[in-house]
């Protein structure tokens, strides 16, 4: 994100919101999943009577926004709280399939989960012809507690550490995205604007460029139309500095949970709508060499019980060098890096983006207001003090990144470590040597042998997504690209 923006901590629940609070018998909060009901449903119909299927969106391990469609005859099965789906579904692999790494005796049979609507998330899907409509749905038991098939789980774990020590984050998402132009080959190519009176396109760095607005209005009116509609509050849109590369922006929540569901409701907006402008759009993390890949950038407050934000001094003059709980957080986050690049780079193509002079943070440094760095402070007034999280990738599960993070937020201000000085502001780092994994095994063996992570996140979750992961990479290299044959057929 290219500009300061500010945050209030929101001490009232919107009912319209997916989570709500409940205070166990020690007093100490826990995350209860709010569903939609038959009157939400009616509401909904009555202010669209032409609505005749609806798409249940159910978020993989992965990220993917699985769908189902369901006609009139099912809305209220759903609505009841009996529809069923298989509880492995979540546990597909990116192409849709299983890997022999997946643990089934964790399934116990594959049986049926019962998924319900979560409140708030019922919303017309604008960029079909035909009149439809969309639902986020949560994998759940009989009582309507998730179950831990559901990729909100660590999440609401982590969250649950936070109340527990009487406080409460703020976040918000940047996403970074390529839309694709008409290739002549089988390889992609991204959508580069035409140079006026001729037959060129744009070639080169034209950040923030207002002709590209232009070229790209139809699109971006579309997006904002869709977003609205379906309750993802945007703020900033422009384009990066790569010809097709674009960032936009989601509004900073109270509800970590809320602001995830945000992110990859975005990812869907943005791609349904490439398509029915003739174009496409992709959220992975490196479709391109030799130009930037795309990121998602976490930004990250925390609040105590009266209000406050705990990262601010007001006293302060020189804010990362005097800030001890900032520099906690900082520490923890530091520290976690290794064990958590697997909640940020899930995939193979993930890592091409790791690299110095890449635009992307490539080692365990922090600094304030500096872009290179893996942990930015933001120029910013005291009571918005955040951190801006720079690793994850856009490719990622937004759950999980938000997951990953504030378990590293939480871990540090438990252990107050100190990071270390920070990078000074004029440092270049374009060539700083990588301190990142970067290679799929290596996240993976991380993650796997971080107690921390799986403490976070919860140990079951943990084993599968690991073994997910090392299916994937495994899969990936068994493959023979093209590649081998031009650099080894002829010389070997």
């Amino acid at each position: 994100m290219r500009g300061a923006f500010d945050w209030y901590p929101i001490r009232q629940v919107d009912k319209r919101h997916s989570i709500f609070y409940f205070f166990d018998l020690n007093l100490q909060a826990v995350h209860i999943m709010n569903y939609a009901d038959q009157a939400e449903l009616d509401r909904f119909m009555q202010l669209n009577p032409d609505i005749e299927v609806i798409e249940l969106i159910m978020p993989d391990f992965s990220g993917i926004p699985r769908c189902k469609r369901i006609q009139r005859s099912e809305f209220k099965r759903l609505f009841s709280g009996t529809f069923l789906s298989p509880q492995s579904a979540p546990l597909l692999g990116v192409r849709g399939n299983f890997y022999e790494t997946t643990p089934y005796p964790e399934l116990g049979g594959d049986p049926d989960q019962i998924i319900r609507p979560v409140a708030g998330t019922l919303a017309v899907v604008p960029w079909y012809e035909s009149p439809v409509a969309q639902v986020m749905v949560a994998y759940t038991d009989e009582s309507g507690e998730l179950d831990w098939v559901d990729t909100r789980c660590p999440l609401v774990s982590v969250l649950n550490e936070f109340t527990a020590s009487g406080l409460h984050p703020t976040v918000a998402t940047e996403l970074e995205f390529y839309l694709l132009g008409h290739s002549e080959g089988e390889r992609p190519a991204p959508l580069k604007g035409n140079i006026p009176g001729t037959q060129w396109v744009q070639e080169g760095i034209q950040y923030c460029m207002p002709d590209d607005l232009f070229d790209c209005d139809a699109f971006l009116n579309d997006v904002r139309i869709a977003s609205e509609l379906q309750n993802v509050p945007l703020t900033a849109i422009h384009s990066e500095f790569s010809p097709g590369q674009w960032e936009i922006n989601t509004h900073h929540q109270t509800d970590a949970l809320l602001a995830a569901q945000h992110a990859l409701l975005l990812r869907r907006i943005v791609k349904g709508v490439a398509r029915k402008h003739g174009f496409g759009a992709t959220f992975m993390a490196k479709p391109f060499a030799g130009i930037p890949g795309s990121g998602m950038h976490i930004h990250a407050s925390v609040y105590d019980a009266a209000g406050n934000n705990i990262f601010a001094a007001p006293q302060s003059t020189n804010p990362p060098q005097l800030m001890p709980r900032l520099r906690h957080a900082v520490a923890g986050l530091g520290s976690l890096l290794d064990a958590s690049m697997l909640c940020f780079a899930p995939n193979p193509n993930s890592y091409r983006r790791v690299q110095a002079g890449a635009l992307a943070p490539s080692g365990k440094n922090w600094g304030y207001d500096h872009r290179d760095v893996a942990l930015r402070i933001p120029r910013s007034n005291e009571q918005s003090r955040r951190i801006e999280h720079r690793v994850a990738g856009a490719d990622a599960n937004p759950y999980l990144v938000l997951a990953a993070v504030l378990a590293g937020v939480h871990w540090g201000l438990g252990q107050e470590g100190d990071p270390g000085a920070p990078v000074p502001r004029e440092a270049d780092l374009s060539e700083d040597e990588t301190s990142l994994p970067i290679r799929l095994d290596d996240a993976i063996r991380f993650f796997s042998e971080s107690r921390v992570m799986q403490n976070y996140l919860g140990e079951k979750f943990a084993r599968v997504y690991g073994a997910i992961r090392r299916g994937e990479s495994n899969d990936y290299y068994s493959q023979i690209p093209d590649l081998d044959y031009q650099w080894y057929l002829r010389a070997l």
